[in-house]
């Protein structure tokens, strides 16, 4: 990372809105259902598959919750009305996790009916260490009743492991591997780079050797090569993994690993809360804010 993009970072809690805005619109479709649609079809046009997550997280209301399922119902509508190649991301703070675990299950559970009938998968999101044991006890609780539905781990989590392991015991897995966003303690997750890159991919392997199938969420290149060697080495099935990449990130590697073959699902999250997302992902790769400003300065 060059120093003016440590800059950048340091400074993101100091930057107005708007130019966050600016910055972050290359990682986020729009505020409307329309925009995430329009996504969609784009990236099916180009041979990639998306997931899409309705922006909004730590609900302190019952009432917010309840309008984020009434979201999620229109989006699984408008995926199939749409023939889009397409699943769903939620978070489970906004759909209650913090005000009544027996709520937020309740709203999960209407987001899969509202899924059921059409066979769509949906992924439950990882979010910081508070919650990470309630949300994996609200997967297996819904997981019962529902089986196209995954956790993700997070490989700079120190108990990530053992997360692997336990998951593993209770077949089949279908879960997302990525690093981690959220600011963390040392105590709870590796805090050094190289660290994290290595639990990566050992938990790749690890869950790949075991049967899972695993969405090899990275943009990381040691580790996409990872990937591709375990994949090769492994001789696994196309259905077997994916790799996953977020909206507006590194597109030309996503085109070429299309362009071998492989499956590739492209994170896509719309809506008004748009904020505090925007900001996690210009903490963790502060080169796109870097390029951007850098850009904005040249054309002035």
């Amino acid at each position: 990372m060059s120093l003016f993009d440590r800059v950048v970072a340091a400074s993101l809690p100091f930057v107005p809105k708007p130019i966050v805005g600016m910055v972050s619109r290359r990682y986020i479709a729009g505020e409307t259902l329309a925009d995430a649609v329009r996504a969609v079809k784009e990236l099916n046009a180009e041979g990639a598959a998306a997931t899409v997550d309705v922006l909004g997280e730590d609900t302190k209301e019952r009432a917010q919750a309840e309008r984020t399922v009434a979201e999620y119902r229109r989006v699984i509508e408008a995926i199939v009305e749409n023939a889009l190649q397409c699943n769903i991301s939620i978070k489970l703070t906004a759909l209650g996790l913090l005000i009544d675990e027996s709520l937020c299950r309740d709203n999960v559970r209407a987001i899969l009916a509202a899924a059921r009938p059409h066979g769509m998968f949906v992924r439950i999101d990882m979010e910081d260490s508070s919650v990470t044991t309630r949300t994996l006890d609200v997967y297996r609780a819904v997981r019962k009743e529902y089986a196209a539905v995954g956790p993700v781990l997070q490989a700079y989590m120190r108990r990530s492991l053992a997360d692997a392991r336990s998951l593993l015991a209770e077949p089949p897995l279908n879960v997302r591997l990525c690093k981690g966003i959220y600011n963390e303690p040392a105590g709870v997750a590796f805090k050094d780079f190289e660290v994290v890159r290595r639990s990566y991919a050992n938990l790749l392997g690890i869950l790949l050797r075991a049967g899972a199938c695993v969405g090899i969420a990275t943009h990381d290149a040691p580790l996409l090569y990872e990937g591709l060697r375990l994949v090769d080495e492994l001789r696994l099935a196309p259905e077997a993994y994916e790799f996953q990449m977020l909206l507006g990130v590194i597109p030309e590697m996503r085109r070429v690993l299309i362009s071998e073959g492989h499956r590739l699902r492209v994170y896509v999250p719309f809506g008004q809360n748009w904020y505090g997302y925007s900001r996690r992902r210009l903490r963790e790769n502060p080169k796109v804010a870097g390029f951007v400003l850098k850009n904005m300065f040249a054309r002035r």
